[in-house]
This record gives structure tokens, sequence and C-alpha cells, in this order.
């Protein structure tokens, strides 16, 4: 009796908490939608509104792989008793595909290319992802009015950097338009959120086409350095002048050589230490050097400890942590945060 009370405590001990806080609202739904499926998701699908269906949608797009003790304790809080056996992926492919169980081809068009377009739940909050330059080339052709009603709805520091570009009669007069406007009607507001929708946002896929080099140039970034090497050295016999205007497009770990000290100091505070050591157990001498000398003298002391007593550790595990730091520095230049430049600095690439 004594074992078997052994065994029943053992068997009911409760399995270690896992934690989901870190997950936000529109995370939470997108998991549980790819779990219910199209059958059984229809008719949630059906209550949402267009903006609520692209926020679920764009957080499913970029889910990733969803490990199953986290899918398992995520829909723990919606019913009781349900596990799954295995995890889900969200990605932009599976979430199309799912949505064209009982979306109209139009509205699933539509949908899927504000997934793919710039973020944002509204239009203003997406026009403030769309890069300074296509907006104000956009504006410029627009009345000054309507341009003072779009640069007083998105943030400020974008607004700026959109009027810093506007040929300098019109960008005064925008600024006056500004100064001296009221209230505007939310039937006008409707009208140019209607036009920009209908103009601007619905073709910006079509003014940010890229060239196929740019294209390959991001495909070879996701290789591994071995892959990377094997293709690029295929393509220069095949097609030379191909393969080296690939080579100037791609941004490499060690491009990040050819930031700036308060650039790097910015990535440095916000890259993980630990995936920062594996990055540095396969950098060269100089990448070495440029990140020590951004760092505090404790935090570089700590981090040249922690290579020494670091042993022999897999190259794949190097690679993916230096993409790792790449694709920080991607996300810091698209926020803004940083400036990336190639050649020297007159070249700058925006993402």
């Amino acid at each position: 009796m004594a074992q078997d009370l052994k065994e029943s405590d053992l068997s009911a001990a409760p399995r270690p908490k896992v934690d989901i806080g870190h997950l936000k609202g529109s995370e939470r739904a997108a998991i549980l939608m790819l779990a219910l499926g199209a059958e059984w998701g229809q008719p949630i699908w059906s209550e949402l509104d267009d903006e609520e269906v692209i926020a679920v949608s764009l957080a499913m797009s970029r889910l990733g792989n969803v490990h199953k003790d986290v899918l398992e304790a995520m829909l723990t809080e919606f019913v009781s008793k349900m596990s799954m056996a295995g995890a889900v992926i969200g990605s932009a492919l599976s979430t199309e595909r799912l949505l064209a169980e009982y979306l109209p081809p139009e509205r699933l068009s539509a949908i899927m290319e504000e997934i793919r377009g710039p973020a944002g739940r509204n239009m203003w909050e997406k026009l403030s992802n769309v890069q300074a330059h296509v907006l104000s080339n956009y504006l410029k052709n627009e009345y000054p009015q309507t341009v003072a009603v779009v640069l007083s709805k998105i943030a400020p520091d974008h607004a700026a950097s959109v009027l810093s570009l506007l040929p300098d009669d019109f960008a005064l007069e925008v600024v006056q338009r500004m100064l001296g406007m009221e209230s505007v009607q939310r039937d006008v507001i409707e009208k140019i959120e209607q036009t920009l929708r209908s103009e601007f946002i619905s073709n910006l896929s079509q003014t940010r086409q890229r060239d196929a080099h740019e294209l390959i140039a991001d495909v070879f970034n996701c290789f591994d350095r071995q892959t990377e090497s094997r293709f690029l050295t295929a393509l220069e016999e095949a097609d030379w002048e191909s393969a080296e205007r690939i080579k100037t497009l791609m941004f490499t770990f060690d491009d990040l050589g050819k930031l700036d000290k308060t650039a790097v100091q910015t990535l440095l505070r916000q890259f993980p230490q630990e995936r920062l050591v594996l990055a540095m157990k396969g950098a060269s001498d100089n990448m070495r050097e440029l990140f020590f000398d951004n760092m505090s003298a404790r935090a570089g002391k700590m981090l040249r400890d922690d290579l020494e007593v670091m042993g022999p550790v897999r190259l794949k595990d190097v690679d993916d942590a230096q993409t790792e730091m790449v694709n920080l520095a991607k996300d810091l230049a698209a926020k803004g945060e940083i400036v990336i430049a190639k050649n020297g600095g007159d070249d700058e690439l925006v993402y």
C-alpha cells in the first residue's frame, strides 16, 4: 500500500509550469486558431472584423515553431484537460492556406497583402512602418493639407523624416498647414484613409519590388557559411558578374565591422551574452577587437574568460549565433535605431 501511494504520488506530481506570460494577445489567438484548424476555427474567424483577422493572421505568420509545452500551456487557459501530441508551425504560407478554406479570394488577397506589407493594426501604424523616402515620394504629389493631416497622425519621429525629404517650399507649406490645423472631421479622416489604402498601401508591394539579385542576396544570407561558399563558387563559374553583384548586396557578420561605435554599442546591449560568446567563437581577430573596444572593461574581461574556457563548438551553432546578430542589426536599422552602411558608409542599406 505504501509503495502504491508513493507511485500514485509520483504519477500525480505536477509538471513544471511553462511560462507563457511573454505571449501577446494576438500571438495567443494565433496559436489557438492554428490548433483549431480550418473547420473548428471557422465560427471564430467569421466573428472577427478585417482588422482583427489581419492582426491575428500577422501574428500567425510570424510565430515560427511553437513548442508542444507552450501549446499545451496556452490551450489549458481556454479549456480544461486538453493537450496536443505535437507542435504547430506558423508561416505566411500556412496562414494563407488556412484562410483560403473559408475566406473569399478577394478578401484573402487583401488580407495577405496587408500581412506581407508594412505591419500595423491601423492605417497610421502602417504608414509609420513605411520607409520615409517611399512615403515622401507619394505625399509630395498630394495637397499640402492632406499631407499635413497624414503627418499629424503618424509617429512624430517618422513624420520628421518624411518632412525632411519633401521639397523645401512644399514642406514649409505643410508645416504651416499643420500649425493652423484644427480638429479634422471624421469623414475627412476616413476619406484620406480609404485613399491611402486603395492608392498607396495596396500598390506598395509593387513600389518595393526588388530585382532578382537582391532577392538571391537575402536567400544567400540565410545559408550557413559552407552552403553559401558552395553556391557562390558555383555561381562565379557560371555567371561571374551576377555573383559579384550578389556579394556586394549581401550583409554578413563581417559587415558588422563597418558599423560606427554607437551602432555597435546599441547592438551589443540588445544581443544576449550567451549568444555573443558563440558568435565571437568564430569571429576574426578584428571583429573580436571591435566588440571588445565597445564594451566596458568588466564586460570585456568576462567575455574573454568565457571564450577561453569554452571548448570546441559546432560550426553550425556559431553560424546560427552570427546570423542572429546580423538579423538583430537589420531589425535595429529598420527601426531607425542604427544605420547600416557598406563601402565606407556611402551606400546605406535600408530594410
